[in-house]
């Protein structure tokens, strides 16, 4: 969890992701074509991608374990979550204000 918290405060968004995930590809070039620059966590590319998969599974308490996106240091969720903000227009003020996009 430690290691997961940390990750978070480096950046304003931070995607955790499997490589071989094709929805953490989709929610990933969302944030990419909205002109964010998120960081993107492959945890299949990690040697403590495992623990840390467990650590973000018992946050969201339920679901696919990834993608798993953080906006501002808060827990957002998972690919269903994102995309409903999105199409309702809350993706981009919440992006605002954690100072992921500036227009």
């Amino acid at each position: 969890m430690d290691r997961v918290m940390k990750l978070v405060s480096e950046r304003a968004v931070v995607i955790f992701t499997q490589s071989s995930c094709c929805m953490c590809h989709t929610v990933a070039r969302l944030f990419c074509d909205l002109g964010v620059n998120a960081l993107v966590h492959e945890l299949d590319q990690d040697p403590r991608g495992k623990e840390m998969e467990r650590a973000l599974l018992k946050m969201l308490g339920k679901g696919p374990s990834v993608p798993v996106v953080f906006i501002g240091g808060k827990l957002v969720g998972g690919t269903n979550r994102v995309m409903s903000l999105h199409l309702s227009g809350e993706l981009v003020p919440m992006l605002r204000s954690a100072g992921a996009l500036w227009l």
